[in-house]
């Protein structure tokens, strides 16, 4: 029986990886294949899960602050070895705590994600691996960096980042997803600037530093952080190479693709590792704005579209 390896991310906001990933091995056996799920993540919202998942570890509950300061509590992860832990920051500064209609992309901060930071160290981490992606605020890390000051903790970091967007562009790429207008995104800018020239190197032009409304370069810049892709970081933690070795063909997806966005996000990743590997990769995804062309550069053997957990079962089981 050939083993089909079900390496699917999240569909944001949607299902989370395990769920996919589930989908998809009922699917997969339903056509008589044998299934490994490895649920993924790019350094987005959900990578806390996956990795400790993968990894082991405590989760841990903090009291921080959400992006418009109200109190919240919200986990991170102390892995087995009692001095790394694994932090996201959608948990504390995530968009998703944030009602449509209360969106405000000035006043959001990254307070409690520096708070769990903080948590995690006085937890024993000497180092912490902070995935930043789905964040609600833009405002380049000050908040975060406020409260790392303000809790008297240094400790390594680890910044894994979903996009390799640099600092200056944060405003006018994310800003609007967010909840800022035209006027909002200059006013942004103009304060990511002004922050840029204050830390103590500019991460003006560096990729990867505008991730999380610059709270990347936030950090790179005052704290010393390593700035690291989330796909290949988090395939290589879960051992995603090995599991590739004993697959017949591959399963990922994730909740868009398209032209604009695919660059550092899982499904390329994956595709390029199977490639590498000669093994046939299939994608499905909620919504595919690929054409067909951008699909067979990337390798990928088909794309299929699905919107519910269902419809994703079922796409897995019709794979060929």
């Amino acid at each position: 029986m050939s083993v089909v390896l079900a390496a699917p991310d999240s569909f944001k906001g949607t299902f989370a990886a395990a769920e996919v990933a589930a989908a998809m091995g009922r699917g997969l056996r339903a056509a008589g294949r044998q299934a490994v799920e490895l649920p993924v993540a790019d350094g987005g919202e959900g990578t806390l899960d996956v990795l400790a998942r993968a990894l082991g570890g405590e989760r841990r509950r903090a009291a921080v602050h959400d992006p418009l300061g109200r109190p919240i509590e919200a986990d991170f992860a102390l892995l087995p070895d009692g001095r790394t832990a694994i932090v996201e920051a959608a948990r504390a500064s995530g968009l998703g705590l944030v009602a449509e209609r209360e969106r405000d992309a000035w006043a959001a901060s990254t307070r409690g994600t520096g708070e769990l930071i903080a948590a995690a160290a006085r937890a024993g981490a000497e180092r912490v691996v902070v995935a930043v992606g789905g964040s609600a605020a833009t405002d380049g890390g000050a908040g975060a960096l406020e409260a790392l000051d303000a809790a008297g903790v240094a400790v390594a970091l680890d910044v894994v980042c979903d996009v390799r967007t640099p600092y200056e562009d944060a405003a006018r790429t994310f800003g609007p997803q967010k909840g800022a207008d035209a006027a909002t995104v200059a006013r942004l800018e103009r304060r990511l600037h002004a922050l840029a020239a204050r830390l103590g190197r500019d991460p003006r032009g560096v990729p990867m530093t505008g991730a999380a409304g610059g709270l990347a370069g936030g950090l790179w810049a005052a704290r010393g952080a390593r700035l690291l892709a989330g796909a290949p970081y988090v395939l290589d933690a879960v051992g995603f190479d090995a599991r590739l070795r004993g697959a017949a063909l591959v399963v990922t997806g994730e909740g868009r693709i398209d032209a604009q966005t695919l660059a550092g996000k899982l499904v390329a990743e994956v595709a390029a590792r199977c490639r590498r590997a000669g093994v046939a990769c299939h994608a499905i995804v909620g919504a595919n704005a690929l054409d067909r062309a951008a699909q067979d550069a990337l390798g990928l053997a088909s794309v299929r579209e699905a919107a519910t957990l269902a419809q994703i079962e079922a796409s897995a089981r019709a794979l060929r």
